[in-house]
């Protein structure tokens, strides 16, 4: 599929999406809002993937929606924000909580990294927060911006936000829309780590392909599962769930191989099953 707003690629098991827009930070737009699902529903089914990288063109993440279209609404015409516009559910399966229009990223069967390399602002940082991991340029700068435009903490921001940095960093930088450099975002929990900016990427996918080659896929995807679902669950459900995902764990090719390697000592061969 030829992309508009988007780029998608994949190299070393690794497909990366990428937020291509760069004229304006990223800004997101709905054409790009419907090409991220559908890269992300590309990489989940193709089973040379394993890692997904979220990224932006230029110096920008996302510099949360487009003004353009903000503007418009403002002034009562252009195309009105859906708020309750639910597309199919990425996966019928998961949560119904995972099932609503941004919210389907813990659905995504694999990592999905946030390479934060610039501005980050408004939906761009509602996204980046739907990511499992967030690795972060020294010069990006995170904004919730929505109350300096007159709105609210939208897309499950006011439920994601607080579970990474606390409740009361949480209104700190919903309340104020401060900006907080990658420093800070690295202090108080909002970001895995802060690289230099020219590294960011090298980085980012050194580490995604050792994910996608020392790894048990299938261990990936249990435990994405396990923590995304856990805030729901009580702790007895939680060691429920997990019992029983042991017991399948002790039956897969994958728990076997990595006896295997590690006994052999040599490289893993993971298959995902």
């Amino acid at each position: 599929m030829a992309y508009e707003h988007i780029l998608y690629g994949v190299a070393d098991r690794v497909a990366t999406v990428t937020l291509n827009r760069p004229e304006r930070l990223n800004a997101w737009t709905r054409i790009m809002e419907r090409e991220v699902r559908d890269a992300m529903e590309q990489a989940a089914r193709d089973e040379a993937v394993r890692v997904i990288v979220l990224t932006g063109a230029g110096r920008g993440f996302c510099a949360g929606a487009d003004m353009d279209n903000l503007n418009s609404i403002q002034s009562g015409g252009g195309e009105r924000q859906q708020v309750n516009d639910v597309p199919p559910p990425f996966d019928p399966k998961s949560r119904p909580d995972f099932q609503l229009r941004y919210s389907y990223f813990p659905a995504v069967p694999k990592p999905v990294i946030g390479a934060i390399n610039g501005p980050c602002a408004g939906l761009g940082m509602v996204m980046a927060l739907y990511c499992d991991l967030r690795f972060a340029a020294q010069d990006a700068v995170f904004t919730t911006a929505f109350a300096r435009r007159g709105l609210i903490a939208e897309h499950g921001i006011s439920w994601l936000l607080p579970r990474l940095v606390g409740q009361a960093n949480a209104l700190d930088l919903l309340l104020s829309a401060r900006k907080v450099g990658a420093d800070e975002a690295l202090r108080i929990g909002l970001v895995n780590r802060v690289l230099p900016t020219a590294e960011l990427m090298h980085e980012v996918n050194a580490y995604a392909k050792e994910l996608a080659t020392q790894v048990s896929p299938r261990s990936i995807r249990v435990m994405k599962r396990q923590l995304w679902d856990t805030p729901f669950e009580s702790l007895g459900e939680a060691i429920a769930t997990a019992n029983e995902d042991m017991k399948q764990s002790f039956q897969s090719e994958d728990f076997k191989e990595g006896v295997a390697h590690f006994v052999q000592k040599r490289a893993p061969a993971f298959t995902g099953r």
